[in-house]
């Protein structure tokens, strides 16, 4: 079979796609993910809302027109004459409630914590966007990477059909050593059919968040580490614990807007009446105060329940977190384990591999290895460094996914 014409559909398309895709950062990809996302913009506009709300929070209501007649007689020679007795009125008068002092703070201090709440979940979802696009960057970065250099080993490997051919016709070699080429070869077209797969696939991720762009990662990778004590000491901050600080905060003013109703309310009216001239015009000013009674029937169930519903607030925030602290510290791990495969696999395995290598390759120079146990080596080396890169994505991914989530680089 020849194996440079089966791989000429492949070069095209990889070579078409390589033509349209636009190279792009790290950095860079993290800024554009911020902009243009039809969920930052839902979040900014209820943002936008919730603080457009503040401001009336704390307003008197509307003050109320009242209009009409009073005392109108309706039977007797002066029926439906308004300017037959003197208590006969036609009326025009406004009248403003006055909620008491402390209800107007409550219900500002619940306004004020829903843009609380709104501002935290648009940093929850900036923060979300972020990651996951720094995810899908760095998977696309490192698909990229393991599919250069399965296209490298393939290379190495074709440079060595002439030399098996070459040792089968002069009888220091067995035919059947030929075939270990394509057998190798075939391991290397499964790598790389995997790893192509994985390019499409990361490719549509970072796509979803950079929708004008055919992306192709560029540049250098982020780095690998991470800073878990500082990390670690961020966690109160971070937008989930935000988030738990605002619905706890519209609980407590929920429970202050409740036991403001305990107090009275207090109302003022003005009224002008027109009279039959004899008679002459009239005008009424009123107070009124609400009577905040049987409270054990009316407000202070509604107290109890408000306070409950505090207490279940704060109860939640430490829920909240207990499970981001426990997240975190399986996410470390998840790290430390990452870092130790990669470091182990590049320090330790990658070095003997290629000795291995190496050392065949010179044997069978010196007639003293096959060309199979040369092949071996060079696929089982090839192997390895496509391993390694995928280690080296699990670290950078897992640092930047703590990073990203927990406070060091977030937008």
């Amino acid at each position: 079979m020849n194996w440079e014409i089966c791989w000429l559909p492949l070069a095209a398309l990889a070579a078409a796609s390589a033509v349209h895709a636009q190279p792009i950062g790290y950095a860079e990809a993290l800024r554009k993910a911020q902009v243009d996302q039809p969920l930052l913009e839902a979040r900014e506009l209820q943002a936008q809302a919730a603080r457009e709300a503040l401001g009336p929070a704390d307003q008197l209501p509307d003050p109320v027109l009242r209009g009409g007649i009073t005392n109108l007689p309706v039977t007797g020679a002066a029926a439906f004459n308004p300017n037959r007795q003197p208590p006969t009125q036609i009326q025009l008068g406004v009248e403003q409630a006055i909620p008491n002092l402390a209800k107007r703070n409550a219900r500002e201090g619940l306004a004020l914590s829903d843009t609380q709440v709104s501002q935290a979940r648009l940093i929850m979802a900036r923060r979300d966007v972020a990651a996951a696009t720094g995810q899908a960057w760095i998977r696309l970065y490192f698909a990229q990477q393991r599919l250069a250099l399965a296209e490298a080993a393939q290379d190495d490997l074709r440079a060595l059909v002439p030399v098996a051919r070459s040792a089968v016709a002069a009888g220091s070699a067995r035919p059947a050593e030929s075939l270990e080429i394509r057998r190798a070869l075939l391991d290397l077209d499964d790598a790389r059919t995997r790893i192509e797969a994985d390019l499409a696939s990361t490719r549509a991720r970072l796509v979803r968040f950079l929708s004008d762009v055919d992306p192709m990662a560029s540049g250098a990778a982020p780095p690998a580490d991470a800073d878990a004590a500082r990390l670690r000491a961020n966690l109160a901050s971070i937008p989930e614990v935000q988030m738990t600080d605002a619905v706890a905060a519209r609980a407590d003013a929920a429970s202050d807007l409740a036991r403001a109703d305990l107090r009275p309310d207090f109302g003022v009216s003005a009224t002008f009446g027109r009279r039959d001239p004899d008679f002459g015009n009239a005008v009424s000013v009123l107070g009124s105060v609400t009577l905040p009674l049987f409270t054990d029937k009316r407000q202070r169930p509604r107290i109890a329940a408000a306070e409950a519903q505090a207490m279940a607030a704060a109860a939640e925030r430490q829920d909240t977190l207990r499970a981001i602290t426990a997240q975190f510290e399986s996410d470390l791990a998840a790290w430390h384990s990452a870092m130790r495969q990669w470091q182990r696999a590049r320090d330790e395995l990658l070095p003997l591999a290629r000795d291995r290598a190496d050392l065949e390759t010179a044997s069978f120079a010196a007639g003293r290895a096959d060309l199979i146990d040369v092949i071996a080596a060079r696929t089982a080396l090839a192997l390895l460094e496509l391993d390694i890169l995928e280690r080296e994505a699990a670290a950078v991914e897992a640092a930047a996914v703590l990073r990203l989530t927990y406070g060091e680089d977030l937008p």
